[in-house]
């Protein structure tokens, strides 16, 4: 009885707040099955946004390709590939696509296709490095992307040639951290390496007819489930190598211009290019920041309000309840806690939470506490004289609570209320880990297609800057008014 109450809960939540959401995926008919399928959001040339910000690449046109002559439909999931992969090991998708490596410790925990693409690990340096082997890496920073077989690859190497490592969690800072000299090299899949010099990424790469690591990237499922969609891939993909449509998406990704996908140079070559050429997309990804902001900062409010009037409650269970919840929540990093939400508490209660739900309930639980902190001080800064007089005229605790406390407590909170929300506006950044698509999540997606990493940014940043400044003259005009 209680899992189901817990399930009610979630799927009313989710409706409320996550219905929308689903209304742009694909719709299963009756006798076709739908599948969940999770994919890394800024890998080109296998996954990437185009110009129009629509999700392509050679996973994705093999993924469509296969669903339609198999006659299935799928739900698609884009986030970092470390979300991405832990989404199918623990049930919350059921297959994953992008561009990843088949290794021996990977089919320890999935099932796995045959290889549809054979690909090999490059050594990349920015141009004009004085790095000319990787025996000149001794010492040496060198930046990994997080769980890739690339990484692997490179964490291999680290002993025999002395360097140190770092690790990022998407391809572009990655690239950039070489570009800048902050790390001396890289490690990375070719054809990913290719495209993005390709696409104006002032790197060089070092063995482009030795690579390391060669092998096969796969379509992965949990291992001993969802064997009908492992074989459907298989099949399909085996008529598409003798048809020919294979080899037709391999080339419309490898030997296209740039253009193709990424826009002209006038649309990335310039702020203003790249601001009109992507308005719909920066746009849509400030609307669900606001729409994450405004939600969260309302619940987390009230829970807030909840925490900060239970911790000065008489009773001592719910003053001690309050200070542990508040104490749990301000402790965790809130990325953590997403995860733990998203990917983690699904495997136990049995139930898929959406990625705004999740998001939310993130937002809610994290900035809750901290307001149920300050709202606690609030009402504590309140002179004891007001509870003392209040008592004495005969108003019983809670009615003295309401009547004068709060209003009171309430004033002095304000200010701490509006910071608050501009708080939760960064916050929501933070989400896009797990894919989320807010504004930074945009700029990411933004910046993996066109690898403009300091102009997609700095209009990203002017964004939030912006509206942190009309949140800051909001809030000295509501704090004079309430004076």
């Amino acid at each position: 009885m209680q899992k189901k109450g817990i399930i009610s809960l979630l799927a009313a939540v989710a409706m409320v707040f996550g219905l929308w959401q689903f209304a742009s995926q694909p719709t299963a008919a009756a006798d076709e099955p739908n599948y969940i399928i999770s994919t890394d959001a800024t890998y080109a040339p296998f996954d990437f946004q185009d110009k129009n910000n629509q999700y392509v690449g050679i996973d994705m046109d093999i993924l469509k390709e296969v669903a339609k002559r198999k006659h299935f439909t799928y739900t698609l999931k884009p986030m970092s590939f470390n979300a991405a992969a832990q989404m199918v090991a623990n049930g919350q998708a059921d297959g994953i696509i992008a561009g990843m490596m088949i290794t021996d410790e990977r089919k320890q925990v999935y099932d796995v296709s045959v290889p549809y693409y054979q690909s090999g690990v490059a050594w990349v340096v920015k141009d004009g490095s004085k790095v000319k082997s990787l025996e000149d890496l001794k010492g040496k920073t060198v930046a990994l992307k997080t769980g890739t077989a690339a990484a692997t690859y490179g964490k291999s190497l680290q002993d025999k040639y002395g360097f140190k490592i770092k690790y990022f969690n998407d391809t572009d800072t990655m690239y950039n951290d070489v570009v800048n000299g902050n790390s001396a090299a890289t490690f990375e899949d070719m054809p990913v390496i290719s495209y993005a010099i390709k696409n104006g990424m002032k790197l060089k790469v070092m063995n482009p007819n030795d690579l390391g690591n060669a092998g096969g990237c796969g379509f992965f499922v949990k291992k001993g489930e969802n064997a009908q969609l492992l074989a459907d891939f298989n099949q399909a993909f085996a008529e598409m190598k003798q048809d020919g449509t294979y080899d037709k998406i391999i080339a419309k990704y490898l030997n296209a211009k740039q253009s193709t996908f990424a826009g002209d140079k006038k649309d990335n070559n310039s702020v203003w290019g790249i601001l009109t050429s992507n308005k719909s997309a920066f746009a849509k990804g400030l609307w669900e920041t606001v729409i994450l902001t405004v939600f969260g900062i309302v619940f987390a409010s009230l829970w807030g309000l909840i925490l900060g009037i239970m911790g000065i409650s008489q009773n001592k269970f719910f003053r001690g309840l309050a200070t542990t919840i508040i104490y749990t929540f301000r402790g965790l990093p809130l990325m953590v806690l997403a995860f733990f939400i998203y990917i983690g508490l699904p495997g136990v209660i049995g139930v898929k939470i959406p990625a705004f739900t999740a998001g939310l309930i993130t937002l809610i639980l994290n900035e809750g506490a901290y307001t149920g902190a300050f709202v606690r001080g609030g009402f504590e800064a309140v002179d004891r004289g007001q509870m003392e007089a209040a008592r004495s005229l005969g108003l019983p605790y809670g009615s003295a609570m309401r009547k004068v406390i709060v209003p009171q407590g309430l004033k002095i909170m304000v200010p701490s209320f509006i910071n608050q929300f501009i708080i939760t506006l960064k916050d929501t950044s933070i989400l896009s880990a797990i894919g989320i698509l807010e504004l930074t999540q945009t700029g990411t997606l933004i910046v993996a297609r066109n690898s403009q990493g300091f102009r997609v940014w700095a209009i990203v940043a002017a964004i939030y800057l912006i509206v942190i400044t009309l949140l800051t003259w909001l809030s000295n005009w509501v704090e004079k008014k309430v004076r």
